[in-house]
């Protein structure tokens, strides 16, 4: 049995190159319909552990800038807002989004909201978490990864579980690389565009979030590229973002969310 199980482990090994949205090849061994599972099981934890926010007018803003981006990647998403104080948000596979009413005291207008939701959710259009749990199954022994795949609820699949991206929730902190981190920059960038919201609002967000950290940079940022490298790469594709933008302007995308 266990070498029935390491051969399928191999085989998984040699089929997992995949390319994300920006060009770069990925190593990718996790079924996507598993991640999608593991991360709607992720959402309803958190919606059990947090209190949801209850204000009708802040979930309708936060469900009006969501929509736009939404409309534009297409699926069905399911939108909640948290209450809690950390300026933070989420987006996980399977189609969820989640925003902390924290971050409101930071993203200050729609389009500053739109640039937190649209990076997030570019994390899991470029398949981000998929990727990590690969990194982290091929550094274990070929048996415990079969088994964390087909068995979510094992020790090993918890650890998985954490790597979606909630991994204070489970014990572990397993964060988005670098890399990553800036290939959902770049394209939430562009998707905020795509949908009608100023793409250079992004770079006030980031300002924002830093001094939001008196000096340190507050959790959302905990793992990202430094300022001067962010500013850096989000200039140097602006021109690009604004062209999108004025495009979907000129076709009526000109979401309108007020607080």
């Amino acid at each position: 049995m266990k070498r029935i199980l390491l051969v399928a482990f191999f085989a998984l090994i040699l089929s997992a190159c995949a390319t994300s949205p920006l060009g770069r090849t990925q190593f990718m061994m996790m079924p996507e319909d598993q991640v999608a599972l593991m991360g709607s099981k992720a959402f309803v934890n958190m919606k059990q552990k947090l209190p949801i926010d209850q204000s009708p007018q802040t979930n309708q803003y936060v469900v009006c800038v969501a929509g736009p981006l939404i409309k534009e990647i297409g699926g069905e998403w399911e939108v909640a807002v948290f209450q809690d104080d950390s300026p933070n948000a989420f987006a996980l596979p399977g189609g969820k989004i989640g925003v902390h009413t924290g971050i409101l005291r930071v993203a200050r207008n729609q389009d500053q909201l739109a640039a937190v939701v649209a990076h997030e959710v570019a994390h899991v259009l470029s398949r981000h978490s998929n990727e990590r749990m690969s990194q982290q199954l091929a550094m274990q022994q070929g048996l415990n990864a079969v088994q964390a795949i087909t068995n979510p609820t094992s020790q090993t699949g918890q650890v998985m579980m954490g790597v979606l991206g909630l991994g204070a929730e489970y014990g572990v902190l397993l964060p988005y690389s670098r890399l990553q981190e800036s290939e959902a920059d770049l394209l939430g960038l562009e998707l905020m565009a795509r949908a009608g919201f100023n793409p250079q609002e992004s770079i006030d967000l980031w300002i924002n979030m830093e001094q939001a950290g008196g000096g340190q940079p507050v959790e959302f940022l905990s793992t990202h590229p430094s300022h001067a490298t962010r500013m850096q790469d989000l200039k140097q594709n602006m021109p690009k973002a604004m062209e999108i933008y004025r495009s979907a302007q000129a076709m009526g995308k000109n979401p309108r969310c007020g607080r």
